[in-house]
């Protein structure tokens, strides 16, 4: 029989310690959302809500149509669409060269990656790097200047490194040329660090709001974060000039505006974690190698 183990002190310690940080983390995202289902006059009477006496959708009509959240959905749609597969491709590609033996100039080329993780070249050559390729203004150039990770890259060289080699033999001994071997025996084996990459491009790509503001001038191409910057940016502007001229004067974006704001643009990402989730410590070696 299986003794129970007795609750303990440090037990009860832990617990109240997990408790409050959860606590820590639900209590302000629930007030984004009720803020966001709340009057502007309701907001100012209780900065701090559990649940808005006169719920309202008003905030996210009016945001939908004039913060241009829209807009900048299809932006960020249009980056993922054309920047996750490009960053998925040159990752994998990469890092299957890299980890395989007897590949020439397997050093000094992993040298040249690890090498741009300690030293940046900067902006400032990269902005002139997109002007010469007359990619400034378009979409590309936000795409291109994120579409490759060393980091991300070395984490998934690593994970090819611990594949059987003798997989890879066999399927030369069939024939089978290298992008065979990558796409029908490496990536199916590779599901958790693909899931793994594929999380941190993705996030990456949704939270990116810096290259599309260097690269990208017209509001209509910017993505979903930077809508959420000006959102932020404007709505600050507007209640410091009401508070120093007019205490009446209106503002385009106000504070139910706001969270919903940022309500909008957290829930999708956060609904991507647990998709990829399972896959993290999923073991897909087991079996592979017949015995």
């Amino acid at each position: 029989m299986i003794q129970k183990r007795k609750f303990s002190w440090m037990d009860a310690i832990i617990f109240v310690l997990l408790t409050l940080g959860a606590l820590a983390i639900l209590i302000p995202f629930w007030n984004v959302v009720m803020i966001s289902f709340s009057t502007q006059k309701e907001y100012a009477d209780h900065p701090l809500m559990i649940f808005p006496s006169q719920p309202t959708l008003d905030n996210y009509r009016q945001l939908f149509e004039k913060g241009g959240i829209g807009t900048g959905y299809l932006n960020t749609l249009k980056l993922l669409l054309l920047g996750l597969p490009l960053s998925l491709f040159l990752t994998t590609s990469m890092a299957y060269g890299l980890s395989r033996t007897g590949y020439p100039g397997k050093k000094p080329i992993f040298f040249l990656v690890l090498f741009t993780m300690i030293f940046n070249g900067g902006i400032v050559p990269l902005y002139l790097i997109m002007k010469d390729l007359n990619l400034t203004g378009s979409l590309w150039s936000v795409v291109l200047a994120g579409g490759f990770s060393a980091f991300n890259m070395i984490l998934m060289m690593n994970y090819f490194h611990t594949l059987p080699e003798s997989l890879m033999e066999s399927a030369r001994l069939d024939g089978a040329g290298e992008w065979k071997i990558l796409f029908s025996i490496i990536l199916p084996l590779s599901a958790p660090i693909v899931a793994t990459i594929t999380l941190f491009y993705g996030v990456a790509i949704w939270n990116g709001w810096y290259d599309a503001m260097i690269f990208l001038r017209k509001a209509e191409q910017m993505p979903l974060q930077n809508v959420l910057r000006s959102i932020i940016v404007e709505s600050q502007l507007n209640t410091s000039n009401a508070a120093s001229l007019d205490a009446s004067a209106g503002q385009r974006f106000s504070m139910g505006m706001k969270m919903a704001a940022v309500f909008v643009t957290m829930v999708p990402i956060m609904c991507f974690f647990p998709l990829l989730q399972k896959h993290f410590a999923k073991g897909v070696m087991t079996g592979a190698i017949k015995t």
